[in-house]
């Protein structure tokens, strides 16, 4: 039973089972009465008779018909309901003598004002106190009147919210300044602008028996998978919460796999990467509240992906992206290597670094891995204390800390001076993977790798890869499998893995995201744009 069914039901709800004759358990909607004053004063009573909410009663038709219009201060746009609501009611027809006239004659006056009167749009009619109630907290206008049991929902939305700005978190050198906002219709019109097709479906639901926040699922009919996108809606549907108030919510109840590291969803706060995400064939999940849109399926080497490189030429992309994949095993397996070559294989070292190592650790008291240890977790509390900081002084302190920390302990003794550099380059390394919640998953994996690296050397670090490779194997993103186009390995799809080809070369959309209207050149009908990627 949902927050308003529950909430009326304490109000009136035994009384009207009992008249419908039906039991306990079967959920019941309260209707409206004819009286306007029963009608406010039951939603004072629902809602708590809060500050916030406003009624405005007044007379029209001669002072013969009472009314009343009940909205949300702060919710409803009062340009909207003083143009388009409250001046045709209180004002338009009292200057029309023929409207007013016609008004005390007709049989249905809310009727006649809904045809002729408000020009506003989304002009709905409900009956129960749970549409209007949700009416009236969503920031529409209800308009009530004596003698009618039902309700006219005026659509008057319109609340503060924040402009279009460039993304903080997924900023470019070249490419859009636009990236999402807090609110859903913004989003979905910016997707709208870039793919001005048809077949560019929205479904929409809201989520949260409390929040009930709504939820929007877009995709291009025709090219994005069906079992996808029935996937996607099971997995929606099943979410049963009180309140969704980020897209992490969300993203939590519908991945494939809980216990994994590794993201299985892509989120971003970027138009252009979602639009090029629907070319291919993927289903885009945006949440109102928040400026992080989800893109499914999400393949592993996804989050390696810029949409940088779609706008520079191939060969830099390529280049930038193989830097990036080399920064991905750096972050991975840097420490970890550090650690097992100086413990177990210093015949692997050269002879006169292996004796400038070894100088720098004959005062350090500690073991290479605790070494290490101390230093990364240092590192991640320096890193996550910038971020936390007030912006005008968390950049300089973070740097200024990690500056004074590193010389203060290799000049203490506690560590050495190349456990520092091993150390700052595998931080660096790890901001160069453009998804940051893969950077995470990397960071986490990176502690055990060490351990395993101090513990059997070389072979344990062999030993963490594989498993670390049969488990990104076994995963799959709304039953694709995670690691494609690498395994299972497909030849064609390589235009755009670890290299990226030129653009005239990249006519066809990934196998193993759709199967349908593979090429774009091949239709008439197929989008227009030419980015897909």
């Amino acid at each position: 039973m949902n927050f308003f069914r529950k909430l009326l039901s304490e109000h009136h709800g035994e009384k009207v089972r009992a008249h419908a004759g039906l039991n306990s358990n079967q959920q019941v909607r309260i209707p409206l009465t004819n009286h306007l004053h029963s009608n406010l004063n039951k939603i004072k009573e629902i809602i708590g008779n809060s500050s916030d909410l406003i009624i405005k009663e007044f007379l029209i038709g001669n002072g013969s018909i009472q009314m009343a219009v009940v909205y949300t201060d702060g919710l409803a746009d009062k340009n909207t309901l003083d143009q388009y609501v409250l001046d045709p009611l209180m004002i338009g027809i009292k200057q029309d003598a023929e409207v007013s006239a016609e008004l005390l004659a007709h049989p249905d006056p809310m009727k006649l004002l809904k045809e002729s009167v408000l020009t506003v749009e989304g002009l709905v009619d409900v009956t129960d106190f749970e549409a209007l109630i949700l009416a009236v907290l969503s920031g529409d206008c209800v308009i009530l009147m004596e003698n009618r049991d039902r309700a006219m929902v005026a659509g008057t939305r319109g609340w503060e919210h924040r402009g279009v700005e460039e993304p903080s978190a997924q900023s470019l050198i070249r490419g859009p300044r636009e990236g999402f906002t807090e609110s859903l219709r913004i989003n979905t019109a910016m997707i709208r602008r870039k793919i001005k097709d048809p077949r560019l479906w929205l479904e929409s639901r809201e989520i949260g028996s409390v929040t009930r926040t709504e939820v929007a699922v877009m995709y291009l009919k025709g090219i994005a998978d069906d079992s996808v996108i029935e996937e996607v809606r099971q997995r929606l549907d099943r979410i049963d919460i009180d309140g969704i108030l980020e897209s992490g919510y969300i993203e939590e109840y519908i991945q494939d796999e809980t216990w994994s590291p590794f993201p299985t969803l892509l989120n971003t706060e970027r138009p252009d990467v979602i639009a090029a995400g629907l070319l291919e064939g993927r289903v885009a999940i945006i949440i109102g509240g928040t400026p992080f849109v989800l893109l499914v399926p999400a393949l592993f080497v996804q989050y390696f992906q810029s949409a940088e490189d779609y706008y520079q030429r191939w060969d830099i992309s390529t280049l930038i992206r193989l830097i990036r994949y080399l920064c991905f095993l750096i972050t991975l397996m840097g420490p970890s290597l550090y650690v097992a070559v100086t413990t177990f294989h210093q015949e692997m070292i050269p002879t006169n670094l292996l004796v400038s190592l070894m100088a720098q650790r004959e005062g350090v008291p500690f073991p290479a891995f605790l070494e290490a240890l101390m230093m990364e977790i240092t590192f991640e509390i320096l890193r996550e204390a910038g971020v936390r900081m007030p912006r005008a002084v968390g950049s300089a302190i973070s740097i200024v800390g990690t500056l004074v920390i590193g010389q203060a302990a290799v000049q203490a003794g506690i560590v050495s001076a190349a456990m520092v550099i091993v150390v700052s380059i595998t931080a660096m390394a790890s901001f160069v993977i453009p998804a940051y919640n893969m950077a995470i998953s990397i960071r986490i994996l990176r502690f055990p790798l060490m351990a395993l690296g101090a513990t059997f050397g070389l072979y344990g670090i062999v030993l963490g890869v594989i498993l670390i490779v049969l488990h990104l194997c076994s995963l799959q993103s709304f039953g694709v499998p995670y690691m494609s186009s690498l395994a299972p390995f497909h030849l064609s799809e390589q235009k755009d893995t670890l290299f990226r080809l030129p653009r005239w070369a990249m006519v066809s959309r990934p196998y193993s995201i759709t199967r349908k209207n593979r090429r774009s050149d091949e239709e008439e009908d197929s989008p227009t744009m030419n980015n897909l990627h």
